[in-house]
């Protein structure tokens, strides 16, 4: 094991009270309780950001089959994915994909952010904007983090696949997008719902397209949502979604959903974040058989077979 990985626990398995919850409660009578195990918590300690930060992982649940040793999974990494933040509902939509067979299981990969404003930005061109977020600048450490300890860590302790997806909402949505547009082979997939394309007065898509232009034809895809996020933040994203229209042919394919006449701010994540899984990694449509009869209406259904 990595000599930066000074400590790991089974989520609500080894811990005697499970991380960010009340005491468990004791019942009375007969019932019997076992904690209920949702993943892997690891504390690496990061050189790049001198500090430790929490990384969660949940793997589906044919993960460990002897039958399923050989299997290799993409990999979802999850921005603000503490226990406390967006690891363990999303971890949720893993399971789901799992469970429907409506979209290939992964392995989700949650990892903490401590001061989003800092981490997740880069120092504003514009004086005012630098004004009001002083601390701002992290971006491109926590990309290098990213990049040179996380990824690597997964890749050497998990059976990973080729492809990888980075998803955040928010300020992380934004990160997805600078990612996107300057470190673009660090992800296959990028997943930007509600992005805070206001920052720095739109810079990233007022000038993205320079990061865009001469890009080579890749498998490259993005996936950009919006709630009703106020004027700033809707004339960024219409402004990037005309860099994606005008990139390079072959070089990026993306998705917008525009959930601004029915999604806020707090409510757009959970199920805008499904909408991307369903779309990037789209399962084949079982093949069920024909229908049993009592699924058809009486007029509809064969006859009966005799006994």
């Amino acid at each position: 094991m990595k000599n930066w990985l000074i400590g790991l626990c089974a989520l609500f398995g080894a811990c005697a009270t499970p991380p960010n919850c009340e005491a468990q409660h004791s019942p009375t009578g007969a019932a019997r309780s076992t904690p209920i195990t949702i993943g892997t918590s690891y504390i690496l300690q990061s050189t790049t950001l001198g500090d430790e930060r929490q990384i969660n992982v949940w793997v589906p649940s044919d993960y460990g089959a002897a039958d399923n040793a050989n299997r290799r999974y993409n990999v979802l990494y999850v921005l603000d994915g503490a226990l406390d933040q967006d690891f363990q509902h999303i971890a949720g939509l893993g399971q789901l994909g799992a469970l429907s067979w409506t979209y290939e299981p992964l392995i989700v990969v949650g990892i903490q952010t401590k001061d989003r404003r800092a981490e997740l930005t880069r120092r504003p061109e514009n004086a005012r904007h630098g004004a009001e977020f002083p601390q701002a600048g992290g971006a491109r450490r926590f990309q290098d983090f990213i990049a040179s300890e996380v990824i690597p860590f997964i890749d050497a302790n998990y059976r990973t696949g080729e492809g990888r997806a980075l998803m955040g909402e928010s300020l992380a949505g934004l990160f997805v997008v600078d990612t996107f547009l300057h470190r673009p082979q660090l992800f296959r997939d990028y997943i930007a719902i509600s992005p805070s394309l206001w920052w720095d007065e739109q810079h990233f898509a007022r000038d993205g397209g320079r990061d865009i232009q001469g890009r080579a034809s890749s498998n490259t895809r993005i996936y950009l949502a919006i709630a009703n996020e106020g004027d700033a933040t809707q004339a960024g994203m219409n402004r990037f979604l005309g860099l994606l229209e005008a990139a390079p042919p072959g070089s990026v394919t993306f998705r917008y959903s525009d959930r601004s006449a029915t999604e806020t701010h707090a409510t757009i994540y959970h199920a805008a974040a499904l909408d991307a899984l369903r779309w990037l990694y789209a399962a084949p449509e079982p093949n069920y058989g024909p229908s049993p009869w009592y699924y058809l209406e009486e007029a509809n259904r064969p006859a009966a077979q005799a006994q």
